[in-house]
Protein backbone atom coordinates (compact mmCIF):
# COMPACT_ATOMS: atom_id res chain seq x y z
CA UNK A 1 0.00 0.00 0.00
CA UNK A 2 2.90 2.35 0.98
CA UNK A 3 4.52 1.83 -2.85
CA UNK A 4 1.30 3.04 -4.50
CA UNK A 5 1.35 6.18 -2.66
CA UNK A 6 4.84 6.80 -2.92
CA UNK A 7 4.60 6.60 -6.83
CA UNK A 8 1.58 8.48 -7.01
CA UNK A 9 3.11 10.96 -4.92
CA UNK A 10 6.45 10.79 -7.22
CA UNK A 11 4.56 11.70 -10.28
CA UNK A 12 2.36 14.17 -9.01
CA UNK A 13 5.33 15.78 -7.58
CA UNK A 14 7.07 15.62 -11.26
CA UNK A 15 4.14 16.67 -12.62
CA UNK A 16 4.10 20.28 -11.28
CA UNK A 17 7.64 20.29 -11.77
CA UNK A 18 7.58 20.02 -15.25
CA UNK A 19 4.16 22.47 -15.27
CA UNK A 20 6.34 25.10 -13.34
CA UNK A 21 9.48 24.40 -16.12
CA UNK A 22 7.01 24.43 -18.83
CA UNK A 23 5.33 27.65 -17.69
CA UNK A 24 8.81 29.25 -16.91
CA UNK A 25 10.53 28.36 -20.28
CA UNK A 26 10.59 30.95 -23.13
CA UNK A 27 12.25 34.40 -21.65
CA UNK A 28 12.37 37.02 -24.25
CA UNK A 29 10.70 35.76 -27.36
CA UNK A 30 10.20 36.91 -31.07
CA UNK A 31 6.75 36.38 -31.34
CA UNK A 32 6.49 36.17 -35.58
CA UNK A 33 5.39 34.11 -38.17
CA UNK A 34 8.40 33.10 -39.47
CA UNK A 35 9.54 32.47 -35.68
CA UNK A 36 6.92 29.95 -34.35
CA UNK A 37 7.54 28.47 -38.87
CA UNK A 38 10.84 27.38 -37.28
CA UNK A 39 9.56 25.30 -34.58
CA UNK A 40 8.94 22.64 -36.68
CA UNK A 41 8.33 19.21 -35.86
CA UNK A 42 10.74 18.00 -38.30
CA UNK A 43 13.54 18.60 -36.06
CA UNK A 44 11.58 15.64 -34.05
CA UNK A 45 11.44 12.94 -37.16
CA UNK A 46 14.51 10.96 -36.02
CA UNK A 47 14.18 11.10 -32.27
CA UNK A 48 10.25 9.09 -33.34
CA UNK A 49 12.71 6.41 -34.76
CA UNK A 50 15.23 6.20 -32.63
CA UNK A 51 13.94 3.71 -30.43
CA UNK A 52 11.54 1.76 -32.16
CA UNK A 53 13.95 -1.71 -32.60
CA UNK A 54 14.67 -2.58 -35.97
CA UNK A 55 18.48 -1.59 -35.22
CA UNK A 56 18.55 -3.95 -32.06
CA UNK A 57 17.03 -6.65 -34.51
CA UNK A 58 19.36 -6.24 -37.04
CA UNK A 59 22.15 -6.06 -34.38
CA UNK A 60 20.97 -9.69 -32.84
CA UNK A 61 21.36 -11.37 -35.97
CA UNK A 62 24.83 -10.44 -36.64
CA UNK A 63 27.50 -12.88 -35.72
CA UNK A 64 29.30 -12.38 -32.31
CA UNK A 65 26.38 -10.64 -30.97
CA UNK A 66 26.47 -10.20 -27.08
CA UNK A 67 23.68 -8.88 -24.41
CA UNK A 68 25.92 -6.05 -23.92
CA UNK A 69 25.84 -4.97 -27.11
CA UNK A 70 22.30 -4.48 -27.13
CA UNK A 71 22.78 -2.95 -23.67
CA UNK A 72 24.99 -0.51 -24.84
CA UNK A 73 22.76 0.48 -27.53
CA UNK A 74 20.22 0.96 -25.71
CA UNK A 75 22.24 3.19 -23.28
CA UNK A 76 23.24 5.26 -26.15
CA UNK A 77 19.73 5.72 -27.94
CA UNK A 78 18.23 6.75 -24.28
CA UNK A 79 21.33 9.51 -24.02
CA UNK A 80 20.52 11.10 -27.53
CA UNK A 81 16.63 10.45 -26.84
CA UNK A 82 16.85 12.45 -23.53
CA UNK A 83 18.66 15.29 -26.00
CA UNK A 84 15.38 15.16 -28.35
CA UNK A 85 12.89 15.58 -25.07
CA UNK A 86 14.72 18.52 -23.35
CA UNK A 87 14.32 20.12 -27.19
CA UNK A 88 10.86 19.19 -27.38
CA UNK A 89 10.34 20.34 -24.07
CA UNK A 90 11.88 23.68 -24.24
CA UNK A 91 9.75 24.14 -27.81
CA UNK A 92 6.72 23.77 -26.21
CA UNK A 93 7.55 26.08 -23.37
CA UNK A 94 8.07 28.61 -25.73
CA UNK A 95 5.11 28.33 -27.65
CA UNK A 96 3.39 28.54 -24.05
CA UNK A 97 5.56 31.66 -23.33
CA UNK A 98 4.33 33.08 -26.99
CA UNK A 99 0.56 32.09 -25.76
CA UNK A 100 0.84 33.91 -22.74
CA UNK A 101 2.41 37.40 -24.45
CA UNK A 102 -0.63 37.12 -26.85
CA UNK A 103 -2.84 36.97 -24.13
CA UNK A 104 -1.28 40.05 -21.74
CA UNK A 105 -1.35 41.88 -25.46
CA UNK A 106 -4.58 41.12 -26.15
CA UNK A 107 -7.37 43.87 -26.06
CA UNK A 108 -10.07 41.40 -25.19
CA UNK A 109 -10.10 39.00 -22.14
CA UNK A 110 -8.88 35.60 -23.88
CA UNK A 111 -9.90 33.07 -21.44
CA UNK A 112 -10.21 30.78 -24.00
CA UNK A 113 -6.70 30.88 -25.01
CA UNK A 114 -5.76 30.20 -21.26
CA UNK A 115 -8.26 27.05 -20.92
CA UNK A 116 -6.73 25.46 -23.52
CA UNK A 117 -3.06 26.59 -22.84
CA UNK A 118 -3.57 25.21 -19.13
CA UNK A 119 -4.61 22.09 -20.63
CA UNK A 120 -2.15 21.31 -23.41
CA UNK A 121 0.34 22.34 -20.52
CA UNK A 122 -1.35 19.51 -18.41
CA UNK A 123 -1.24 16.77 -21.34
CA UNK A 124 2.39 17.54 -22.10
CA UNK A 125 2.98 17.17 -18.60
CA UNK A 126 1.40 13.88 -18.41
CA UNK A 127 2.70 12.82 -21.83
CA UNK A 128 6.11 13.57 -21.29
CA UNK A 129 5.76 11.75 -17.32
CA UNK A 130 5.53 8.57 -19.17
CA UNK A 131 7.50 8.83 -21.91
CA UNK A 132 10.05 9.48 -18.93
CA UNK A 133 9.01 6.27 -17.25
CA UNK A 134 8.65 4.25 -20.38
CA UNK A 135 12.13 5.43 -21.21
CA UNK A 136 13.55 4.27 -18.11
CA UNK A 137 12.00 0.80 -18.63
CA UNK A 138 13.07 0.88 -22.29
CA UNK A 139 16.67 0.99 -21.05
CA UNK A 140 16.33 -2.14 -18.84
CA UNK A 141 15.09 -4.13 -22.34
CA UNK A 142 11.09 -4.05 -20.78
CA UNK A 143 9.13 -2.32 -23.18
CA UNK A 144 9.03 0.55 -26.24
CA UNK A 145 8.69 4.31 -26.17
CA UNK A 146 6.07 6.18 -28.11
CA UNK A 147 6.49 9.76 -28.48
CA UNK A 148 4.22 10.60 -31.39
CA UNK A 149 1.32 11.35 -28.90
CA UNK A 150 4.09 14.63 -27.51
CA UNK A 151 5.32 15.69 -30.75
CA UNK A 152 1.30 15.94 -31.37
CA UNK A 153 0.42 17.52 -28.39
CA UNK A 154 3.34 20.44 -29.60
CA UNK A 155 2.23 20.42 -33.28
CA UNK A 156 -1.22 21.22 -32.41
CA UNK A 157 -0.26 24.14 -30.03
CA UNK A 158 2.18 25.48 -32.45
CA UNK A 159 -0.03 25.54 -35.72
CA UNK A 160 -2.85 26.84 -32.70
CA UNK A 161 -0.42 29.94 -32.10
CA UNK A 162 0.11 30.49 -35.80
CA UNK A 163 -3.39 31.13 -36.76
CA UNK A 164 -3.33 33.40 -33.78
CA UNK A 165 -0.05 35.59 -35.23
CA UNK A 166 -0.94 37.64 -38.47
CA UNK A 167 1.63 37.64 -40.80
CA UNK A 168 1.33 41.37 -40.73
CA UNK A 169 1.67 41.90 -37.41
CA UNK A 170 5.62 40.80 -36.09
CA UNK A 171 5.73 41.03 -32.30
CA UNK A 172 8.17 41.39 -29.89
CA UNK A 173 8.41 40.69 -26.47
Amino acid sequence: MLVPIVMCLGVGFGLCLLIRNTAAAGGSLPVTPEWIDELSVERYRPMMRLLDGKDLEFLRSQPGFTPKMANKLRVQRCQIFRGYLRCLHNDFGRVCAAFRILMMHSRDDRPDLARILLHQQAMFAVGMSMVQFRLFLYRWGVCGVEVGSLVKIFEGMRLELRTLVPAALPMSA
